[in-house]
């Protein structure tokens, strides 16, 4: 069996390789390329299955959901021999017996939750079922049998918000939450400080509107799948003079972007994927993404589940192991001014020689 540690470098280098981002809409469509169907992929004579539980909102979220099946589906399409299938949560009540009934089936090699909000349930069903393999995104769940992915979101969220400090025209920013938990706060602490950041060495006052690092309170649409709640959220800070949003709400956050585009003179920066490749239709208004790389931790963690490596290993994405990431600026690279940029890479290198630390109480603990 390998060591945690040993898995951490495994995962490192499989987070460097770049996993197509795809899009859908509505409902699960049936896979074209004749691998699978609704929410099954790969051949049904695999001999392993790793079987995912979406948190609410649905596979096709644009998000976390969406870049945890890409996961799936990139290690169906790495080794014939596994097959992936989903079950979708639309609450938190369908946490338990959608990991229940996972568990139960003998053909789930792997049991995957994807979100920090599914930690408790994940807890239960896997003290349940000591034999079985379980792994969960964004939450630390100490079990011999539990694979943990988490990701420091505040580093690639802190280059963000220097960005926007860098690039709004009001000096008034904003950020909010679908849920006031830790992978959601550090997003916006991350944001907040790096707002901070740019106001210090550029003796300016941009505003973050939204949320307070100190009190750690701000705005929240109290859940990951109302839109409209998104939107209503984005046109009142839009009112206030906001002209760059930074949502953390996966798709709520297309709510928001509405707002943003039909307002006409503001962006966005994107959460969790790349939004310009997974929203287009709003690439005109998504300025950048704090991204994180679910999707290659998700690979190498069925990857090692496949070949039996250790049940309990650990990964947390950093900007060292290119677990998260600042999305290139596509149709705004020529509105960034250059300085802006360097300033930036030059933050990201020190960030990862540690000269920089981003700090957030959401932040993977060591």
């Amino acid at each position: 069996m390998r060591s945690a540690t040993a898995l951490k470098t495994a995962v490192a280098g499989g987070a460097a390789v770049a996993l197509a981002l795809l899009s859908a809409c509505g409902s699960p469509p049936a896979e074209k390329d004749g691998k699978g169907s609704g929410n099954t992929y790969g051949s049904s004579d695999a001999k392993f299955r790793a079987c995912m539980v979406t948190d609410a909102g649905g596979v096709d979220d644009k998000s976390f959901n969406e870049s945890g099946w890409n996961g799936v589906k990139a290690a169906v399409d790495a080794n014939k021999a596994i097959s992936g299938s989903y079950r979708q949560s639309n609450s938190t009540a369908d946490y338990e017996p959608n990991l229940r009934a996972s568990a139960d089936d003998s053909s789930c090699g792997l049991v995957i939750g994807v979100g920090g909000l599914m930690a408790d349930a994940i807890s239960t069903v896997a003290k349940e079922n000591p034999e079985q393999r379980f792994a969960i995104v964004d939450s630390h769940v100490e079990l011999p049998n539990v694979y943990s992915m988490e990701f420091n979101a505040a580093q690639s969220s802190y280059l963000a918000g220097y960005l926007a400090a860098g690039t709004t025209k009001t000096a008034k920013v904003a950020t909010w939450g679908g849920m006031q938990i830790p992978a959601v706060t550090i997003f916006m602490d991350g944001f907040a400080a790096g707002v901070a950041k740019y106001n210090q060495v550029h003796n300016t006052n941009t505003a973050v509107l939204g949320w307070d690092t100190q009190a750690q309170k701000g705005s929240f649409t109290g859940n990951f799948d109302d839109t409209s709640a998104g939107r209503s959220l984005t046109e009142n800070f839009l009112a206030q003079g906001a002209d760059v949003v930074h949502p953390v709400a996966g798709p709520v956050g297309l709510g928001g972007a509405s707002a943003i585009k039909d307002k006409g003179n503001a962006t966005m920066i994107w959460v969790d994927s790349d939004g310009y490749q997974a929203v287009p239709e709003y690439k005109q208004i998504i300025l950048s993404s704090s991204m994180k790389d679910i999707s290659s931790a998700i690979r190498v963690a069925i990857d090692n589940a496949f070949n039996e490596g250790a049940k309990d290993g650990r990964y947390v994405g950093t900007l060292n192991n290119k677990g998260v990431a600042l999305a290139p600026f596509y149709e705004f690279d020529s509105k960034v001014p250059e300085p802006l940029k360097q300033e930036i890479k030059q933050l990201q290198a020190d960030i990862v020689a540690g000269t920089v630390v981003v700090s957030s109480p959401a932040a993977p603990k060591p």
